[in-house]
C-alpha cells in the first residue's frame, strides 16, 4: 500500500533528507586518496548524531555501519573497511538518517583524485538519467514513465541498467511501496498522486547489467568487474509536480562545482 504524506509530513521528511545532504557535503571534501571508507563512515555517524538524527542504515537488516560505501565495480551495499582509496577510484556513498519519525536516504558517486574520461562519462550520464527520471515523477504519470526515461537514456549510451535493485517509496519506513525500478515501459505500474514520496536511484554499469553478490551477504558487484555509478534523490509530488527534498548543493559547494540541475525541482532554496 502506498502511504500518502501530508504537507506537514513532507516538511519533516525534508529535514531528514537534508541531514543526509549535509552529511554527503561534509564527506565531499574528505574523500581523497589515502582515506579509508571506515574513516568516512565514522565521520558520517558523528555528523548525523550531532544534527539530532540517527544513522538510518546502522543496524537496519543487521547492516553493521552507517554508510553503504561502494567503490569502482561495487554497485551498492558495500561495507566500509580499512582499505585506502586510490587515485582514479570512484565511490558511491549511500547515506540514511532518521529524525522525527521519518527517513532520509540518498546517494552520490564521488571521484577520487584524477578519474578517467570514460569513467567521468559514466557518472555524468547516470546523474543526468536521475533528473530525467525525476521529471517524470508527477501526478498522473506511472512508475513505468520514470523507469523508461532512465533506461532509455542510459542504454542509449551503451550502459547496463541493473534490474535486481530498485528505488522505493520512503517515509516512516526506509522502504515503502511503490518499488521504483530503473527499467520499464511507459504507462505501466502504479499511478503517481499528490503527496507521494519516493527515492529514485539509477544504478548504472559501464558494461553488463548483470551483477553478483559477495559472500558477506551485502556487497553487490558488476559481473564483469567494470565500474558502476549510483545517484539517488528523495522526491515528493507537491502541487502535482516533483519537488526535491534532498540536494547535492552541499557537495557542489564543497567541491567548487557550479550547477543549476536542481533548479526546476526546487520551489525554494534549501538551507
Amino acid at each position: 500500500m502506498i502511504i500518502i504524506k501530508t504537507p506537514e509530513e513532507i516538511e519533516l521528511m525534508r529535514e531528514s533528507a537534508l541531514i543526509v545532504s549535509k552529511t554527503l557535503g561534509m564527506l565531499a571534501s574528505e574523500i581523497k586518496p589515502g582515506v579509508t571508507s571506515l574513516q568516512l563512515d565514522t565521520m558520517a555517524e558523528a555528523f548525523i548524531r550531532d544534527h539530532g538524527a540517527e544513522p538510518g542504515f546502522l543496524g537496519m537488516y543487521d547492516f553493521p555501519n552507517s554508510l553503504n560505501m561502494s567503490p569502482n565495480a561495487q554497485v551498492v551495499h558495500g561495507i566500509p573497511n580499512d582499505e585506502p582509496l586510490k587515485d582514479g577510484d570512484i565511490i558511491s556513498v549511500d547515506c540514511g538518517s532518521f529524525k522525527n519519525g521519518y527517513y532520509g536516504d540518498h546517494a552520490y558517486t564521488f571521484e577520487v583524485g584524477e578519474v578517467s574520461e570514460e569513467t567521468k562519462k559514466l557518472l555524468k550520464v547516470t546523474k543526468e538519467s536521475l533528473y530525467l527520471g525525476i521529471r517524470e515523477f508527477k501526478e498522473g504519470n506511472r512508475v513505468g514513465d520514470v523507469a523508461y526515461a532512465i533506461q532509455n537514456y542510459c542504454e542509449g549510451h551503451g550502459y547496463g541498467v541493473v534490474r535486481e535493485l530498485v528505488g522505493h517509496g520512503l517515509g516512516k519506513k526506509l522502504h515503502e511501496s511503490p518499488e521504483m525500478p530503473n527499467y520499464g515501459k511507459r504507462g505501466r505500474g502504479k499511478k503517481f498522486v499528490e503527496g507521494m514520496v519516493v527515492a529514485i536511484e539509477p544504478m548504472i554499469n559501464m558494461g553488463t547489467r548483470r551483477i553478483k553478490q559477495l559472500k558477506d551477504g551485502w556487497t553487490i558487484l558488476t559481473a564483469d568487474g567494470q565500474p558502476s555509478a549510483h545517484f539517488e534523490h528523495d522526491v515528493a509530488i507537491v502541487d502535482g509536480k516533483p519537488e526535491l527534498l534532498s540536494t547535492f548543493q552541499y557537495i557542489y559547494d564543497a567541491l567548487g562545482i557550479e550547477s543549476d540541475e536542481e533548479d526546476e525541482f526546487r520551489k525554494k532554496v534549501n538551507n
